[in-house]
């Protein structure tokens, strides 16, 4: 066995579970979309049952713990963003649909726009991206893209509520 295998971080490592998001970020094409993707379903139930207020603490929870998750998973990886690494990718979701009571429509519109913005990673989410390192770094650029998507949607749910 090498270094390598020796030092890889094990999927039941609790910073391989929550940075995965439960192994989601493990399917293959396109990590960031699954996992933002099964970030809704969690975003609905804790909307609906406890308001869109706790769905924020619940993103902001996720977020100090995402840190964690990302930047141990990162330094397994010996890689500064891993793909596989989805916790940010439901933090982001998370703010975004918080913007708006859960409805299904509003939801996948705040997904689409949510993924739009973290791909295109408008500033000052490349300059993060570019130069932040670590758990904050990779955390934080999805936080931007999420407060230009949750914008977009509440201003598109006062015209469709």
């Amino acid at each position: 066995m090498t270094d390598r295998q020796s030092s890889q971080l094990s999927f039941w490592h609790p910073a391989s579970i929550i940075g995965t998001w439960f192994g989601v970020g493990l399917l293959p094409y396109a990590p960031g979309t699954w996992g933002s993707l099964a970030a809704l379903p969690f975003g609905w139930a804790i909307s609906t049952a406890l308001g869109q207020w706790n769905l924020v603490i619940a993103a902001g929870l996720l977020f100090g713990i995402g840190i964690w998750a990302s930047k141990v998973c990162a330094l397994y990886d010996h890689n500064k963003d891993p793909k596989k690494v989805v916790v940010d990718e439901v933090v982001g979701q998370w703010l975004v649909i918080s913007t708006v009571p859960p409805d299904l429509v509003l939801f996948l519109i705040g997904f689409f726009l949510f993924r739009f913005f973290d791909i295109v990673k408008t500033w000052p989410a490349n300059a993060i991206d570019r130069h932040l390192k670590g758990g904050l770094g990779i955390m934080l650029d999805d936080v931007i893209a999420a407060i230009y998507s949750a914008f977009i949607l509440w201003l598109i749910s006062l015209t469709v509520v």
